[in-house]
């Protein structure tokens, strides 16, 4: 579940929230499959509080799931507002192409 209140909409959201470099970086690692705080502090070099504040705004903003395993805690890449995200720049894009050399009187 997310918090609406973070959002302005879930297309830009997307890509305010993978304009950092870390939370790309995360994005990127989480696309390989599940994995743990522990795992994601190895693979980014980050702080252990750094990746999990992270975590909390991706979680907030429903890209990444948590899933209790254990002693862990797993986080888990959801597609959904990655293709919105995706389509939002795949509709710009054709906007772009469809309107290229259409200029607007003065």
């Amino acid at each position: 579940m997310f918090n609406q209140s973070v959002l302005i909409s879930t297309e830009v959201d997307v890509l305010r929230l993978l304009a950092d470099p870390l939370r790309a970086q995360l994005v990127g690692l989480l696309a390989q499959g599940p994995a743990c705080t522990c795992h994601l502090v190895a693979d980014t070099g980050a702080k252990q509080p750094t990746i999990s504040h992270h975590l909390k705004v991706l979680r907030e903003a429903g890209l990444v799931a948590a899933e209790p395993r254990g002693r862990f805690t797993y986080y888990r890449l959801l597609p959904a507002p990655l293709e919105a995200g995706a389509a939002f720049l795949t509709g710009l894009s054709e906007q772009v192409r469809a309107n290229a050399d259409r200029f607007r009187e003065c």
